[in-house]
């Protein structure tokens, strides 16, 4: 704030320093009650921030919860050394699985194998003939293959493998004893997945690396075989050690034929991971439920409240959540869950287990999405939590009460700029005076004086 720098000629009063102390004492009231607001405000916003971190971390503890209750979630269990091991299919879209408990007797007859055809030997660097080679697989399946002329073993694999790209069959070359031979592998196991060989065009030395599924220049050193397993003694053959259709929701992986062997596999509800957002959830509404204890309490012994003591607005949330318990009490106490007697809740994983057992259903009965606990505790958090929900509103209005207080200290700020002015002013016009009245006061004197002498 600017202060006149000028000191007093007449009256010898220090005139800034006056002004400064006169426009404090003006200034004090109006800024310690701007002030005393600013910080009742922030305090408050802070508070309400917390709360509201708070009831976020509750939501989405909520909802994994619920996304658990609503997706019952299986475990296959396998002997150790058994012949195969087994995938739980989850829809991806919506997390489900089609499993279902029950106990399976599995018996892996045989592995699904990839065929795998060999050629007669070659010298290195001895070509081999040119023209096209022509691949054939599963139902309609065909890959041609155009062979230069020149072209040695190592030249017609890395063409087949460049045509081929991954699919249907792969080459390579095996150096023995007797010289080098192609190797082709059909990349897909079982039936479907044989290769057939013909050649056409070029010097006829192609003839050489032909099959056609019995005979040919080729030689069969693996056939194709489908996989064969019995479930519960049914037969189920498949060109894959990999089949997810036999048992509803369940994947079985094939490792090792153990023709007349019998394994047991059990399909089972699987809890943990319920059981873990149960406990995250418990964990997140007892921080909440302390928070707005805290943020709301009054300190006797120190004669000191909270940002939030007496505040309406907790008092609803504490009301809101409490009930959404108090109506589902018994139901949650035979989940394991319990109501301390300060608010919060506990869990014990031992009833939650023991109910489950007897009762696989009542999680989603009471922890679903439509669940009697879950769904009004949605609802709470979504009033509160919403652009146009009750913290949300408060929150802006105290946004806005904060920016007003700041423009309340700039006007502030301006008005005592004018008042020093003012003061300033008035102050030098009366040193202007004293000043006068001292001259006149001196004449008046000296006038005197001369008279007498």
């Amino acid at each position: 704030m600017a202060t006149s720098s000028l000191a007093a000629v007449g009256s010898g009063l220090d005139i800034p320093t006056i002004v400064a102390q006169l426009v404090a004492a003006e200034r004090k009231p109006t800024e310690e009650r701007i002030n005393n607001q600013g910080t009742k405000a922030t305090s408050q916003l802070s508070a309400l921030g917390n709360i509201k971190s708070s009831l976020s971390s509750l939501q989405s503890s909520l909802d994994a919860m619920i996304k658990s209750a609503d997706n019952t979630a299986y475990k296959a269990t396998v002997p150790e050394g058994a012949g195969f091991s087994t995938t739980i299919i989850t829809d991806a879209s919506t997390g489900k699985t089609q499993a279902t408990a029950g106990t399976y007797s599995v018996e892996v007859v045989r592995l699904a194998q990839a065929q795998k055809l060999s050629s007669g030997a070659y010298a290195g660097g001895e070509a081999v003939g040119d023209g096209k080679l022509t691949f054939a697989w599963g139902e309609d399946s065909t890959l041609d293959v155009t062979i230069a002329e020149g072209s040695t073993l190592t030249d017609i694999a890395a063409a087949i493998n460049k045509a081929a790209g991954g699919k249907g069959v792969n080459a390579t070359v095996i150096t023995a004893s007797d010289g080098q031979h192609l190797v082709m592998n059909a990349v897909n196991a079982g039936e479907e997945g044989a290769l057939t060989v013909s050649a056409s065009g070029g010097n006829g030395g192609l003839s050489a690396l032909t099959w056609d599924g019995a005979a040919g220049g080729m030689s069969l050193n693996t056939a194709a075989t489908n996989a064969l397993v019995k479930v519960d003694g049914f037969e189920r053959e498949s060109s894959s050690n990999t089949i997810s259709d036999i048992i509803p929701g369940v994947t079985l992986n094939l490792s090792k034929a153990e023709e007349g062997t019998k394994r047991t596999l059990t399909v089972a509800q699987d809890n943990s991971a319920l059981k873990i957002n149960i406990q995250a959830f418990v964990s997140a509404y007892n921080t909440t439920t302390n928070l707005l204890k805290s943020s709301s309490a009054y300190d006797a012994t120190n004669d000191r409240a909270s940002a939030l003591t007496g505040d309406s607005l907790v008092r609803g949330l504490q009301q809101q959540l409490r009930s959404q318990l108090s109506a589902n009490i018994t139901d949650l106490k035979d989940l394991g869950l319990a109501v301390n007697k300060d608010g919060t809740l506990a869990f014990s994983g031992t009833t939650f287990d023991k109910t489950l057992g007897e009762n696989p259903a009542a999680a989603a009965r009471l922890l679903g999405k439509d669940g009697g606990m879950s769904s009004g505790m949605t609802s709470v958090l979504k009033s509160n939590l919403d652009t146009t929900g009750t913290l949300t509103l408060r929150t802006d209005s105290l946004n806005k009460q904060i920016k007003k207080l700041e423009k309340d200290l700039d006007d502030l700020d301006a008005r005592m700029e004018r008042v020093s002015e003012r003061y300033t002013k008035q102050f030098t016009a009366m040193d202007v005076l004293v000043s006068q009245m001292q001259s006149t006061s001196n004449y008046l004197t000296q006038q005197l004086a001369s008279k007498k002498s």
